[in-house]
């Protein structure tokens, strides 16, 4: 079974997918480390073009062992996260032939597993016959509230909510990976339900679509 969650920035798509493969033993597919694991390696080889960029993603290898993403059969999660990658992996992402090999890598990778999955367009285009397709929603304040709360920012709660406007503008207006809400998606407003009460919902509804 797949469940894909999309929605804006701060709406807590991360935290529910980790609770929902935690508590209910699915797979969490983190798309992000796919683009990250592709900007490494063209970083490795100082070949920071998208001819390189494709080629590199044509040929990575991704697998699954023991519940952990493998790249090329090593576990680079602790080495995925830095300020360089940080810097490279938005334009990355955005070549459309990259997107595409990592789409198809992505889902033959978690073919016939129980998979959660999140990000910008895990329904809309990543995983369009996902058995449960959810869009997580906050108010912008709220959002920012929570991002604020972390305490792992330097800005003010006002820039936080401004940087979040400005990310929701980019997200929805950018020509590949949009964001946006599918018909067939159940859309939830957490905005006044804490993770908890999220989780609930989602576990009696996949409960119902397993009968």
């Amino acid at each position: 079974m797949i469940v894909a969650i999309d929605g804006p920035a701060g709406g807590g798509k991360s935290a529910l997918a980790k609770l929902i493969a935690e508590r209910m033993d699915f797979f969490l597919l983190n798309s992000g480390y796919f683009y990250r694991a592709v900007t490494l390696y063209g970083l490795r080889a100082q070949s920071m073009d998208e001819g390189a960029w494709i080629t590199i993603a044509q040929s990575i290898d991704f697998s699954i062992a023991d519940g952990a993403l493998l790249v090329n059969g090593v576990a680079l999660s602790g080495d995925l996260h830095s300020d360089v990658i940080d810097a490279w992996v938005p334009k990355v992402s955005s070549v459309v032939a990259v997107r595409t090999i990592l789409n198809e890598k992505m889902r033959s990778l978690v073919a016939n597993r129980d998979v959660v999955c999140e990000g910008r367009d895990m329904t809309s285009v990543v995983f369009p016959d996902a058995q449960l397709k959810i869009y997580l929603d906050a108010s912008v304040e709220i959002r920012a509230k929570r991002r604020f709360q972390q305490e792992y920012s330097t800005l003010s709660l006002d820039e936080i909510q401004k940087s979040i406007q400005n990310r929701d503008e980019i997200d929805r207006t950018k020509s590949v990976g949009a964001l946006q809400i599918v018909p067939e998606a159940w859309y939830i407003d957490s905005s006044d339900k804490s993770l908890e009460d999220v989780y609930a919902m989602i576990q009696t509804k996949i409960a119902d679509i397993r009968v």
